[in-house]
């Protein structure tokens, strides 16, 4: 039981973040600039708009190790391509009933909102989602 505890203390999730280059990365580019501190485990992938997501880019990120994933666009109602926040968030919602239904859970993917000025968002969701991960422990798929 000691063994099994200490293990998941030392376990470090890989975390895949698809982020919006007009907000989201902007965000993460702020929170760098601000020199805010936030966990190394993110692993951000720039995309021209959320909404080009697809599920099979989520669960290939899956399949290829991550523990989490995570998909961070602008606000609602904010996107620059005028709707494609929305059809990231129906994607990311049908990707979390697949995860569900092949067993490795919805709860280990999420979705974002956050504008450009908000470094300091950026950082506290990616504290956020490591946590919760790290709480999870590995991923069932995970190589």
């Amino acid at each position: 039981m000691e063994r099994e505890i200490a293990s998941q203390n030392k376990f470090e999730p890989v975390i895949v973040a698809f982020c919006c280059h007009y907000c989201a990365y902007a965000a993460a580019d702020l929170a760098g600039v601000m020199r805010l501190q936030y966990p190394t485990n993110v692993r951000i992938i720039k995309l021209p708009c959320s909404g080009t997501i697809d599920v099979l880019h989520i669960l290939k990120a899956f399949e290829l190790g991550a523990d989490g994933v995570y998909i961070a666009g602008c606000l609602e109602g904010g996107c620059h391509f005028i709707e494609g926040n929305i059809r990231a968030k129906r994607r990311v919602e049908d990707a979390k009933a697949i995860l569900d239904a092949i067993g490795l859970g919805s709860e280990r993917l999420e979705m974002f909102f956050m504008s450009s000025s908000e470094g300091v968002r950026f950082a506290e969701v990616a504290k956020e989602m490591t946590e919760k991960i790290k709480e999870l422990g590995p991923s069932p798929v995970r190589r």
